[in-house]
């Protein structure tokens, strides 16, 4: 167990290293300087010798490597940088944006769950072929339908149309609905999609065979023989989700108006604020490799089997 765990852990570091590396050479070859666009183009009339004091305050004016190993240095320490447009730490602007896009895609992931759940084990559980054709078609629907497009449709439907739930100055909980529907739909579709193939797949199985051989009712060996089985590769695509999960709730914040990540990364992009672009890079890798390592550690609890070959005790 210890040495699984040590060896999961290095891939992690070495993959965040990466990321953090990559990240940082794509955002210095690109065009622009933060900090010429901020002051240079300013009302505040500084001369080229103010500027150049401060660009060496921000560590700017150093060769590429000693900005390199500045930055990796006070990233491993917890300093996250210093935005250049807001004048504050990254900490700070984080700390205000995160919450609600975490929030957002919590929220979105279970409602996401629920649904392909509910779409797979009704598939399998009714005995209606019109209807488990139907449900088993609605996964490959909801993956061709655009979140941008969703959302929209969403609210000229429900807000506009319907006049279920306001637009302009919502309630705190009853802003989310929508965009947590809109951020759920993107993924329960593959969701949906593994279930269905791994409840068929197991479902063919000796094991199945023997438990209704036994007398054991559809839904009975469904949920205590089946369902459990067939977790394991729901459970990977679920970890690789969860990593893309920012992705789609920044589209959806961009959509409804909120103010999380998605403002952020769009600020800090039109201002070529590289701290902030960095630290958010890094942070998503992060969330990534901690989602996808948990999910390591949880095939053992699982499948008892895999625990015995990786060395874990059952």
């Amino acid at each position: 167990m210890y040495n699984y765990l040590v060896s999961r852990i290095w891939q992690a570091v070495l993959v965040l290293w990466a990321a953090f590396t990559l990240s940082f050479i794509l955002l210095q070859v690109l065009p622009g300087d933060a900090i010429m666009i901020k002051f240079q183009s300013s009302d505040l009339g500084l001369s080229a010798d103010q500027i150049a004091q401060i660009r060496t305050s921000y560590g700017a004016d150093g060769p590429l490597w000693q900005q390199y190993l500045h930055a990796i240095g006070n990233f491993i320490t917890g300093d996250l940088g210093y935005s250049v447009q807001a004048g504050v730490p990254v900490r700070e602007q984080l700390a205000t944006s995160l919450p609600p896009t975490i929030r957002l895609a919590t929220l979105g992931f279970l409602l996401a769950v629920i649904i392909a759940a509910a779409i797979a084990f009704l598939s399998n559980l009714t005995s209606l072929a019109w209807l488990r054709s139907a449900l088993q078609a609605l996964p490959a629907l909801f993956s061709a339908i655009p979140t941008f497009w969703l959302g929209i449709v969403l609210i000229q439907v429900v807000s506009f149309r319907l006049k279920l739930i306001p637009v302009i100055n919502p309630g705190e909980w009853q802003g989310l609905i929508l965009p947590v529907i809109t951020v759920s739909i993107p993924i329960c579709a593959p969701l949906a999609q593994i279930l269905i193939r791994s409840i068929e797949e197991t479902q063919a199985q000796p094991f199945v065979a023997v438990a209704r051989a036994k007398g054991a009712s559809r839904s009975r060996v469904l949920w205590r023989h089946v369902a459990r089985n067939a977790l394991l590769p729901t459970l990977t695509i679920a970890g690789i989700l969860l990593g893309k999960l920012l992705v789609w709730a920044i589209v959806t914040e961009t959509v409804f108006g909120l103010n999380g990540i998605g403002t952020l990364i769009q600020q800090a992009v039109n201002n070529e604020d590289t701290s902030v672009l960095q630290a958010i890079v890094v942070l998503s890798a992060t969330s990534f490799v901690v989602i996808n390592l948990i999910v390591d550690l949880l095939y053992p609890l699982l499948d008892p089997r895999l625990g015995r070959k990786n060395g874990v005790p059952a």
